[in-house]
């Protein structure tokens, strides 16, 4: 997993509690830009997203999650893109059913797709952006793919359900039918 986070912002996101354990320097940014006073604590983050702490280490454990910042001590600090990721995680898993390897998958893409963002950023010739915003295209496309195999999935379910239903609806006609005729 690099270094890199998604950036994904989700709408109506709670605030964030703040955290800064007594031995945390609040002044040192990390890689990120942020102070460690602008993180929260696995306890935190668990309560802000409905995970358990156990989800949380296991995410980090599979590779889900890039390993957090550490206080001196040892604990666990989550900075506001590692919290995003973390609900985009639940809501690929909760909401659209994902299983943990399809969610490793598009959290690469992701990463990708952050990284083609900040190569978009640095490059100044209009060449290179174009050949940078190709790549995200193809990464955008590849991540479609994935969630319309998805729905594809879905919509066959829903189809063999509806069926079974109405075949039901028949039996029961014919049930009836033949109760009656007795």
């Amino acid at each position: 997993m690099s270094a890199r986070r998604s950036r994904a912002a989700l709408p109506d996101a709670p605030e964030p509690i703040i955290a800064e354990p007594p031995e945390a320097k609040a002044t040192q940014p990390n890689d990120e830009g942020a102070t460690r006073a602008e993180y929260m604590q696995i306890d935190q983050v668990a309560s802000r997203t409905g995970l358990t702490k156990r989800a949380l280490r296991y995410y980090e454990e599979i590779g889900l999650l890039d390993p957090p910042t550490r206080t001196e001590g040892n604990y666990r600090l989550y900075s506001e893109r590692d919290i995003a990721r973390v609900e985009s995680i639940k809501r690929w898993r909760e909401f659209l059913g994902f299983s943990l390897a399809e969610i490793r998958k598009l959290v690469g893409m992701e990463e990708e797709r952050q990284q083609a963002r900040d190569d978009y950023r640095r490059a100044s010739d209009a060449r290179d952006r174009l050949a940078v915003l190709d790549h995200s295209d193809d990464l955008a496309r590849n991540t479609l793919k994935v969630v319309a195999e998805k729905i594809a999935g879905l919509e066959a379910i829903r189809a063999e359900l509806r069926e079974r239903l109405e075949r039901h609806e028949r039996l029961r006609t014919e049930l009836r039918a033949e109760m009656e005729s007795q």
